[in-house]
């Protein structure tokens, strides 16, 4: 079961997949065949649909020239940066005397 946050990002990526093949003008056909994936499957990515691989998304931004874009995904972690920098904040208690 995928949470309704993550369904709406996978939806966002397939727009966006679906808008970048638009802009090339690219047919359904074309994109598949190059993808070597079945039409079906290239629908299943413009919509965004979780049980359609990771690779499969990868190989359609390939052919759109998109795929050093999945490179940038976490890149700049700010989060765990943040996280990171607070265990290095944390002082550490002097050792106890014997």
């Amino acid at each position: 079961m995928i949470l309704p946050k993550m369904k709406r990002i996978l939806e966002n990526l397939g727009e966006n997949i679906k808008l970048a093949r638009l802009r090339r003008r690219l047919s359904t056909q074309q994109v598949s065949e190059r993808a070597d994936i079945s039409r079906p499957t290239l629908s299943a990515i413009e919509k965004g649909k979780p049980t359609v691989s990771i690779g499969l998304y990868v190989q359609v931004l390939f052919v759109l020239g998109l795929a050093e874009d999945f490179l940038k995904v976490a890149n700049d972690d700010e989060l765990g940066r943040k996280l990171q920098d607070a265990r290095l904040m944390v002082k550490e208690r002097a050792p106890k005397r014997k």
